[in-house]
């Protein structure tokens, strides 16, 4: 059996090109079979255990796979000093390559690393409030640009520190080229030591067409979810150079705002007559209202008897300001209305479209939906109870009124011309008048 091996090996140091090739072959299925050992057995092992334990994310990024890729380029890298035969250029190539490939793989498994580090830290529950991404894209940046250098000067077979000097005649171009990465780094520095914004904050920027929630926060961009399901990415950079509203005092504060105006005919505002008055002494809201006003009245007005002034001088109660403390009172008593915020009811500055009140006050929720309808249910019941108080609500002539009125203007002017006689007949004149 020795001699048989031995006369092979002879006739394959006869032969040496065969011998270069089979020495080669042997090594790529040397490289073959650690890969197939490393990713069969030790890979798969290694993945059963993490889906048992809270580390299965390592398993979802691939760290553990790319890792395992550098045992068959070792092997190669090693092994092809053993190759008889090879020419020393061939060598040189092939370790220079498995050199590289070695510099990716861990380029990319320190990538996989930090987007765990990113997710894990997502699990904290002030994560919103801090995001570390942008700064972990950035580091991110810096190991792929050392990868980069690494590889190209282990193709070139050089030395690094000859790429890394010549970097310095680069750098008036590497900032030009990575202005908006320098940017966007300055930008979530500001962002995240400021706590500009969050995760979860509604924001609005209407210049870019964005109102909804941030969703993401990275190096670059940041995602706003608009109410309408798109999706608006936005250069981080612009939340330092642009202005936007940022929502988030209004969700903390527990309240939010009503500000909205009923437009009141100006005509139908008058002084209440004494049948009226007692008509609203119905409502409670309004009954302490009225007898403690009735009574500053009347002490106003005894003082101007004194005094012989005219009647005209006299100060009598309205109904708008009566509306206007039932409108009050009617605010501090609703269960949807938030008491121990600024509530206000007020009279603007006459317009042709009416007299605006506007209630000013604050909900006691900030969900939309809910919002909405507080803020319905009480312009529901103010428009309502309108009526009670002798006032209209101020609303520009419709179609259906323009009709109304050219059919009255018309039925007039389609009536008979009186007669000569009837209207020299005194008696007839006043029957059609009052007909």
């Amino acid at each position: 059996m020795q001699d048989e091996l031995s006369s092979s090996l002879d006739w394959l140091r006869a032969h040496p090109e065969l011998q270069t090739l089979v020495a080669s072959a042997a090594l790529l299925f040397a490289a073959w079979l650690a890969n197939w050992v490393v990713k069969r057995i030790l890979v798969r092992g290694l993945y059963k255990v993490l889906r048992s334990s809270r580390d299965a994310q390592l398993q979802d990024f691939g760290i553990i796979r790319r890792l395992s890729n550098i045992v068959p380029a070792l092997v190669l890298s090693v092994g092809v000093n053993a190759v008889p035969g090879l020419p020393e250029a061939a060598v040189t190539v092939v370790r220079n390559v498995c050199g590289g490939f070695i510099v990716l793989t861990i380029a990319l498994a320190l990538g996989a690393l930090l987007d765990i580090i990113n997710l894990m830290y997502q699990r904290r529950a002030d994560a919103h409030v801090h995001p570390i991404k942008g700064y972990l894209q950035v580091v991110k940046i810096a190991i792929y640009a050392i990868a980069t250098i690494l590889i190209i000067a282990t193709l070139i077979d050089r030395s690094p520190l000859i790429l890394l000097s010549g970097l310095g005649a680069m750098a008036a171009v590497l900032l030009l080229i990575f202005q908006d990465t320098i940017l966007s780094l300055v930008a979530s520095v500001q962002i995240s030591s400021n706590d500009i914004i969050r995760v979860g904050d509604w924001i609005e920027m209407p210049q870019l067409n964005a109102d909804g929630d941030v969703i993401d926060i990275a190096l670059h961009t940041v995602k706003v979810q608009n109410w309408d399901k798109t999706i608006t990415n936005i250069p981080t950079k612009r939340f330092i150079s642009d202005s936007f509203k940022n929502w988030r005092g209004m969700q903390e504060s527990g309240g939010r705002r009503i500000k909205r105006s009923l437009y009141l005919d100006q005509q139908s505002v008058h002084f209440l007559s004494a049948e009226e008055c007692e008509r609203l002494h119905r409502f409670n809201l309004l009954d302490d209202y009225l007898t403690e006003k009735r009574r500053e009245i009347d002490e106003w007005n005894a003082k101007l008897e004194e005094r012989g002034k005219e009647p005209v001088n006299t100060r009598r109660i309205t109904n708008i300001g009566s509306f206007r403390a039932y409108v009050e009172r009617y605010l501090r008593s609703h269960g949807g209305v938030h008491q121990a915020m600024t509530l206000i009811v007020r009279q603007l500055s006459p317009t042709a479209d009416g007299l605006p009140l506007e209630i000013y006050c604050f909900t006691n929720t900030v969900q939309w939906v809910k919002y909405e309808s507080i803020q319905s249910d009480i312009f529901d019941h103010l428009l309502a109870i309108l009526p009670e108080f002798g006032l209209r609500v101020f609303q520009h002539p419709s179609g259906a009124d323009m009709r109304a009125g050219y059919g009255s203007v018309s039925q007039l002017l389609n009536q008979p011309a009186p007669r000569t006689a009837e209207l020299t007949d005194p008696d007839t004149a006043t029957q059609r008048a009052e007909g």
